[in-house]
């Protein structure tokens, strides 16, 4: 199971280097845009065309920003330390579903199996955080059972 938990973790780490090469892509594409706006005899074209560019290029700095936060967030999670309880960074084996706490990157299958990637602030996450092997939670109305955390 380690190294389940070792191919989550990359799995991760390679989602979001995805996403800030996307936003940092589409941030430049947008830049660039602003910068070859050529000045029509309208003016207003031209401000309104820089202007949409300047929002453009403001929304994808955000998501970049975003992305290298939860980028930290899994360069700071411990997966080889072992706890009773669940943790950041625990794989969490339920009788529902298995879940890999770290960041919220959706489903991710190894070997044919899938994996939830939820960050801590996932109403999955807080109904299981700090809970034991042979716990229950309540999910949509269905008592689940924590059957292993590694």
């Amino acid at each position: 199971m380690e190294t389940i938990k070792s191919i989550l973790y990359q799995r991760c780490l390679d989602w979001l280097d995805n996403k800030i090469a996307i936003a940092t892509k589409a941030m430049k594409d947008a830049q660039d845009s602003a910068n070859s706006e050529e000045k029509s005899s309208a003016g207003d074209k031209f401000e309104t065309g820089r202007a949409m560019s300047q929002i453009e290029r403001d929304m994808n700095a955000r998501q970049l920003a975003e992305c290298n936060k939860q980028k930290q967030i899994v360069l700071n999670t411990d997966i080889v330390k072992k706890q009773e309880r669940v943790f950041l960074g625990a794989l969490v084996i339920t009788e529902l579903a298995s879940y890999f706490i770290c960041i919220s990157a959706g489903n991710i299958v190894v070997e044919n199996v899938s994996y939830f990637a939820v960050s801590v602030d996932t109403p999955i996450a807080k109904l299981i955080l700090n809970k034991k092997v042979g716990e229950n939670f309540v999910v949509n109305g269905k008592k689940v059972r924590i059957k292993e955390i590694v």
